[in-house]
């Protein structure tokens, strides 16, 4: 099955030099956008997508990919960014990101990590696994969390308590408007929160 490749970036230049350097692996059906709505509205007429994205592009970001990753499950996602913390890597490994590559790795860490998000595997450049391994991060650990799209289903009185919190009330003043005490108050803050 053809796979069709989305390059998504706010820069022109990247998004040219990228298609040079893939064209000879994908061939000629490479798309690519520099405004999120119109690679929105792309996806949704298009299956079998790798997309290759800069999240920290002008107009894309981490939960952009987590709205496109969780309305398409089966998209490939390659990063390609500038220099990102570890933290920030896991956050997009999170997200759903399946390879990572910084904009300063060599065209052959690229052509690499394209093949391999092709296949469906992991690919992470070198430095970046430097990085991660500096703050005894493994990628291997790290799995897609999926924003569960459905209803979350509250009590009566979680409802009540949230209403409160809205309104700036402290535990011990919500405690003593509902009759309960500090600790019932606590306990269902931390069931709302989970």
């Amino acid at each position: 099955m053809k796979r069709y490749i989305v390059i998504a970036d706010h820069s022109e230049l990247i998004l040219n030099g990228l298609r040079s350097i893939l064209q000879p692996m994908a061939g000629e059906g490479i798309v690519s956008f520099t405004k999120f709505a119109l690679l929105k509205e792309y996806l949704k007429a298009t299956k079998n997508i790798l997309l290759i994205i800069d999240y920290t592009s002008k107009g894309f970001s981490l939960n952009k990919v987590i709205e496109l990753k969780n309305k398409y499950p089966k998209m490939l996602v390659m990063a390609l960014t500038p220099y990102t913390n570890a933290q920030t890597i896991v956050q997009a490994v999170e997200a759903g990101i399946e390879s990572h590559v910084k904009k300063e790795c060599s065209v052959q860490e690229i052509k690499d990590a394209f093949t391999a998000t092709s296949r469906g595997t992991k690919f992470f450049c070198n430095d970046i696994v430097t990085q991660m391994r500096k703050e005894n991060i493994n990628p291997k650990n790290i799995t897609f969390k999926s924003l569960d799209p459905n209803p979350v289903s509250l009590s009566d009185r979680e409802l009540q308590i949230i209403r409160f919190i809205a309104e700036g009330y402290t535990n011990s003043q919500i405690a003593a408007i509902v009759y309960l005490s500090n600790h019932t108050v606590n306990t269902h803050r931390k069931n709302i929160m989970k």
